[in-house]
């Protein structure tokens, strides 16, 4: 092998098996959340509600593992990195791809877009619904079907009903603005992986799949 060979052999990062279960499985959980509550669901109703509730749980289990899981399961490991991000699309433009132990650049800043977006639409549907859960909302309608408005009064609504509203209202607009973007960032997320599987000759959906990481 001559020293052209040797530094490329030195430099080149094989690819590793490192998506884990519970990676694996918060991954497949979000994004089959955002398609029932941005497609299939009809917001504000009982089963929109327990999605967003599922979510949120789902959500916080892989920002704990971002802390204490794997070492390519944390945050250190895919840091935000416009500049990096910008040279990682340039190299596959020019077909130079690299392999990476994590998420690439690219995909590290669309990791960080989507989880923001998600915060947003979480910390938002929280907002609008008092932190309530679908249950006790669903409570709260069949009382105020049989007459009783008295559920509906709270602290923040009674002290200043026209200000609680306004804030309701962008908290709603805010909401949807969120999901949108959210399920634009998705599709973007899913062409970006169809491109870089062509770039790097190999299936880079199976791996969020099996856990493995290999080549075709």
């Amino acid at each position: 092998m001559d020293t052209a060979d040797e530094k490329a052999a030195e430099g080149a990062v094989q690819p590793p098996n490192p998506w884990d279960p519970l990676v694996r499985i918060s991954h497949w959980a979000i994004a089959a959340a955002v398609i029932t509550n941005g497609f299939i669901t009809k917001p504000g109703s009982a089963a929109h509600l327990w999605v967003g509730w599922a979510v949120i749980g789902v959500f916080a289990s892989r920002l704990i593992w971002g802390v204490v899981g794997p070492a390519e399961a944390r945050f250190n490991a895919f840091p935000p990195s416009p500049a990096a991000a910008v040279r990682h699309i340039g190299d596959l433009l020019r077909g130079g791809a690299r392999e990476y132990p994590s998420h690439n650049p690219a995909g590290a800043i669309m990791v960080y877009a989507l989880w923001a977006c998600l915060t947003l639409v979480t910390a938002t549907g929280l907002f609008m619904t008092d932190g309530k859960s679908p249950t006790t909302i669903a409570e709260d309608r069949a009382a105020v079907a049989a007459g009783n408005w008295s559920v509906l009064v709270n602290p923040r609504s009674e002290s200043n009903d026209g200000e609680s509203q306004f804030y309701t209202r962008v908290a709603g607009e805010v909401h949807e603005l969120a999901a949108n973007l959210l399920l634009v960032l998705a599709t973007v997320h899913v062409g970006g992986v169809f491109v870089e599987s062509r770039a790097l000759g190999r299936n880079l959906i199976r791996p969020m799949i099996a856990g493995k990481r290999r080549r075709n």
